[in-house]
C-alpha cells in the first residue's frame, strides 16, 4: 500500500507573505522545507506528497515546482493562478511543461466576499481548468459550504476537493449545520474531501482523540470511500500536534475500515485525483 501525504506546504518564512501565522503560531514561524519532511515521511512509510501553495503568487508556483524537480518524493504541486484574469488560457498553458503541476487552488476562506467563488470571472476562470487536466482545491470555511455547492454544481465534470473538511468548528463540538451541508455538497459526484487539518480547528492544547470521531463519521458517510483522502496539512498541524500525533487519530480511526477501503484513503484516491 503507497502511502501519500496528499496536504502539506513549504516556505522560507517571510512575517509579510505569511501575516496569517499569528503570535499564537509562533512553532511555525520559521523555514519549512523539503530536508525538514522528507525524513518524516520516510518514518512513518509515506511514499510521498502534494505540496499546496500558502501565498497566493506564481512565484510560489515556481518556489514549489523547484523542489518538485529536486525531490522525487513531492509527486505534486497545487499552485495558484488569477483566475478573474482575461490571460488565464495563457497561464494555464504555460504550466502544462511541468508534470508535477496538478492543479490550483484560491484561498476563498480569507476573502471579505464570502461568496467569491460565484462571481462570474472566477468561475469564467475555473471553467477553463478542465480542458488542461487540471484539479482545484477548495479551501473555505463552514459558512461557505452552500456556495461552494453551487459552485461545484456548475462544474459536474471538474474535479474538486475540500480541503480540511471546510474547517468546522471542533474546538466547539459544533457540527450539525456543517454536517447537513457537508452531505448536501457530497451529493456532487464530482467532489471529494481531505481529512486533513482538523487538529488546527480543535482545542490546541487540550484536545482528545475522541473530539474528531463524528466529523470523520460524516466525511466517510457523505464521500463514502472512494472521495476520501489523508492529508497532514504539515508544518501547520505543528500549532496543535506533531506529526506522528495528528497521523495516529486517523490510523485509529481507519482501521475499522477493509484493506482496500484504507489503501484507497492512505493513497489512492490521491493518486487517482491528482494522477500523481
Amino acid at each position: 500500500m503507497q502511502r501519500i501525504d496528499s496536504h502539506q506546504h513549504f516556505w522560507n518564512y517571510d512575517p509579510v507573505t505569511h501575516g496569517w501565522i499569528s503570535d499564537d503560531m509562533e512553532i511555525i514561524r520559521q523555514d519549512f522545507l523539503p530536508d525538514d519532511l522528507e525524513p518524516i515521511l520516510q518514518e512513518y512509510g509515506f511514499a510521498g506528497c502534494v505540496s499546496v501553495q500558502a501565498d497566493q503568487s506564481e512565484t510560489e508556483n515556481h518556489f514549489l515546482l523547484e523542489h518538485a524537480i529536486n525531490k522525487s518524493f513531492i509527486k505534486g504541486i497545487v499552485g495558484w493562478v488569477d483566475f478573474k484574469s482575461a490571460n488565464i488560457d495563457d497561464r494555464l498553458n504555460y504550466y502544462r511543461q511541468f508534470d508535477k503541476m496538478k492543479g490550483f487552488r484560491h484561498i476563498l476562506q480569507g476573502e471579505a466576499d464570502r461568496a467569491y467563488m460565484l462571481n462570474a470571472d472566477f468561475k469564467r476562470g475555473i471553467s477553463k481548468l478542465k480542458q488542461f487536466g487540471y484539479t482545484y482545491d477548495i479551501l473555505i470555511y463552514t459558512d461557505q459550504l452552500a456556495y461552494a455547492n453551487e459552485f461545484a454544481a456548475a462544474f459536474p465534470d471538474q474535479p474538486f476537493v475540500i480541503d480540511h473538511l471546510a474547517k468546522p468548528k471542533i474546538k466547539e463540538h459544533d457540527i450539525d449545520q456543517w454536517a447537513k451541508d457537508m452531505r448536501t455538497i457530497a451529493q456532487n459526484q464530482n467532489v471529494s474531501c481531505k481529512l486533513s487539518g482538523m487538529v488546527t480547528e480543535a482545542d490546541w492544547k487540550n484536545w482528545k482523540p475522541e473530539d474528531f470521531t463524528p466529523y470523520m463519521d460524516v466525511v466517510f458517510e457523505a464521500f463514502g470511500a472512494d472521495r476520501v483522502m489523508y492529508g497532514s496539512d504539515w508544518p501547520v498541524c505543528r500549532v496543535a500536534a506533531t506529526y506522528g500525533e495528528q497521523l495516529s487519530i486517523y490510523e485509529d480511526y481507519v482501521a475499522k475500515l477493509s484493506a482496500d477501503e484504507q489503501a484507497k484513503f492512505w493513497g489512492r484516491n490521491a493518486v487517482k485525483f491528482y494522477g500523481l
